[in-house]
């Protein structure tokens, strides 16, 4: 599928995005992370209002700023798990 002249990918778009924010504020994502936010978002889409996705992933940023990083992709999916429920 061709992207419309003026997108971008989604790697080259978190590298412009992440450029914009505080240096230090941690916003690479690997993999498993992305994948971990990408599920919730689903899991909101479809249990809610479409709108629920974007907000969702935004609380989460906010919930799980003092948690290391390597407990955030966990973390995600155990609130996922439940929510599909």
């Amino acid at each position: 599928m061709d992207q419309p002249v003026d997108q971008m990918s989604v790697d080259a778009w978190l590298t412009r995005f992440a450029s914009e924010l505080p240096s230090g504020t941690g916003s690479e994502l690997d993999a498993d992370l992305r994948a971990a936010l990408l599920d919730v978002a689903r899991v909101a889409a479809h249990r809610s209002e479409r709108i629920a996705a974007p907000l969702t992933t935004y609380l989460l940023g906010l919930a799980l700023t003092d948690v290391p990083a390597s407990e955030r992709s966990a973390r995600i999916r155990s609130i996922t798990r439940r929510l599909e429920r």
